[in-house]
């Protein structure tokens, strides 16, 4: 297979995936659980840790709606990466003499931090609860498409656009282009934004969410730090977990890790999962 197509593929074992509540009609609150008892107490002691492992066992509960919205992705990413070469090259000539990149790192974060920023704190000065789950949301779905992209970048080490002119340059040493941070962090947050609330600015929320997620790819593309095929892959990331965070999967009874006796001495972490 070829090593993009191992990379790509790797991601069915990092997505935290388009998960489902058991009951769609009643999905989970986002968010800290209440402290004001002594079972809210335990909740929120243990509910970050419950869904990083939600997140990333997430594969092992996926139906035939989330397997083909996963091949769909796929099916995005490589497409993409069939013009990641002519992409390059159109906002290459925008560079100056030499010059392989104008990136800036901060400049393009700022519009995500910002939705976040903002939606926190309109959230404490109205003292709204369900704005404060949906930060919330916006700051897990950052958080855990991060880890995953960092993951992947570091299996992949694919080289940026801004160090070659060639692709297919994987396991490289170089900075790890795949898939864009930058692009999954903005999808994951702009998801947040454009699918939670009420319906009645839905429009707006939408067109601000994924145009925040859009913008961001662009930047990137344009500034030439990443392939198309980056932000594709960083888009479906983003969007995945930002899905998962709006609607957590809750069937957790009989899924465990543990650490047990290990032949010859020391231990070893095992994780059991039994579907219902």
């Amino acid at each position: 297979m070829h090593r993009a197509g191992v990379i790509a593929t790797a991601i069915v074992f990092f997505f935290g995936g388009p998960a489902r509540s058991v009951n769609a009609d009643e999905p989970l609150p986002i968010g800290p659980a209440p402290q004001d008892t002594e079972a809210g107490e335990q909740q929120g002691n243990h509910g970050l840790i419950s869904d990083i492992e939600l997140y990333f066992t997430a594969p092992l509960r996926w139906d035939a709606t989330d397997w083909t919205w996963f091949g769909g992705a796929l099916v995005a990413i490589g497409a993409s990466h069939h013009y990641d070469a002519q992409v390059r090259n159109h906002f290459v000539k925008n560079l100056g003499p030499g010059q392989v990149s104008n990136s800036d790192d901060v400049q393009d974060a700022l519009p995500t931090a910002g939705v976040f920023v903002a939606t926190w704190a309109y959230a404490n000065l109205t003292d709204d609860n369900d704005g404060r789950s949906e930060a919330w949301a916006m700051l897990e779905a950052a958080g855990l498409s991060g880890v995953t992209a960092y993951a992947l970048k570091y299996a992949g080490g694919r080289e940026g656009p801004d160090e070659t002119d060639n692709p297919n340059e994987w396991r490289k040493g170089g900075s790890g282009s795949f898939p864009s941070q930058h692009t999954t962090a903005a999808f994951a947050v702009g998801t947040v934004l454009a699918e939670s609330g009420n319906d009645e600015f839905r429009w707006l929320r939408r067109l601000l969410g994924y145009g925040l997620g859009a913008f961001t790819g662009y930047e990137r593309l344009k500034h030439n730090a990443h392939w198309l095929s980056d932000t594709v892959a960083g888009a479906a990331l983003g969007t995945a977990s930002a899905h998962f965070t709006m609607n957590r999967d809750t069937r957790t009874e009989e899924s465990s890790f543990s650490v047990v006796p290990a032949a010859g001495g020391g231990v070893m972490l095992t994780y059991r999962h039994s579907l219902p």
